[in-house]
């Protein structure tokens, strides 16, 4: 975006872990948190994306370093965590991007049970496990600040997506339970709710589907990655002190409550 304001020592001395790093939502936030100082560890099962994005972040003079993961395999994420504390030194900030969307255009008698759960494994479970393994370390520590990326998806529903929108109200969930376990300890704990982001992820979706939600946002427009990355780097920046268990909109409009 042309009006990108920058804040170059905002994030200095942070490492920041990143899920879904290697493109979209992920990547963008990733280098809106290096140019703003963080160190970053950039977590996706896409090796060869992480690569192309990690000599793209280093080039501009970001130190990161890329994990390979399955975010909804408990062994992989606990061990991608761990390995992230030995090369940093610590954890800051998570910043959990990944997600798929799964069937769309597809009524709940025809939404196969196999998709459904793959849907949850990742979405959910996945949220639910980078927010275990990492939210330990932060409370040795005192101090953290965790973001989970949900959907406006999560708050109101889509048709045609039941596992997407289920997935997402989870998410949502698991934001306000884990903020107030954890309201005492230095971390906060929020969630972020788009409404359609201009990003690879949503390059899948039914026309139909796209335009059904497209129409639903006031603006009349989609979202642009960058207002994704300017927003969440304040969501989890330091002087965001005051807010937990609360899920940020930013969906042109559309989001009521």
């Amino acid at each position: 975006m042309s009006n990108t304001i920058y804040f170059p020592d905002r994030f200095k001395g942070q490492v920041a872990i990143i899920t879904g790093g290697a493109d979209g939502l992920g990547k963008s936030i990733a280098g809106r948190l290096g140019a703003e100082g963080a160190s970053l560890a950039l977590f996706d099962r896409n090796a060869s994306l992480l690569e192309q994005t990690q000599q793209e972040l280093t080039a501009l003079n970001i130190p990161v370093r890329t994990y390979t993961v399955d975010i909804s395999e408990e062994e992989a994420v606990k061990t991608a965590v761990a390995q992230t504390v030995a090369d940093f030194g610590k954890i800051d900030v998570l910043v959990h991007s990944a997600g798929i969307v799964g069937p769309t255009s597809t009524n709940i008698t025809a939404y196969e049970t196999a998709d459904f759960a793959k849907v949850l494994a990742i979405n959910l479970f996945g949220s639910f496990l980078m927010t275990k393994y990492t939210v330990s370390h932060m409370a040795e520590r005192g101090y953290g600040r965790i973001l989970l990326i949900a959907s406006i998806a999560g708050k109101e529903g889509n048709p045609g997506m039941v596992g997407y929108s289920t997935s997402k109200a989870g998410v949502i969930g698991l934001v306000k339970a884990i903020a107030k376990e954890y309201a005492t300890a230095g971390i906060t704990v929020n969630g972020l709710a788009p409404a359609v982001i201009k990003t690879a992820m949503n390059a899948d979706t039914a026309p139909e589907q796209l335009a059904y939600m497209t129409a639903k946002i006031p603006m009349g427009r989609l979202g642009e990655p960058d207002e994704v990355a300017a927003m969440s780097t304040f969501i989890v920046s330091p002087e965001n002190s005051f807010s937990t268990g609360f899920i940020y909109d930013i969906s042109g409009g559309r989001a009521t409550y």
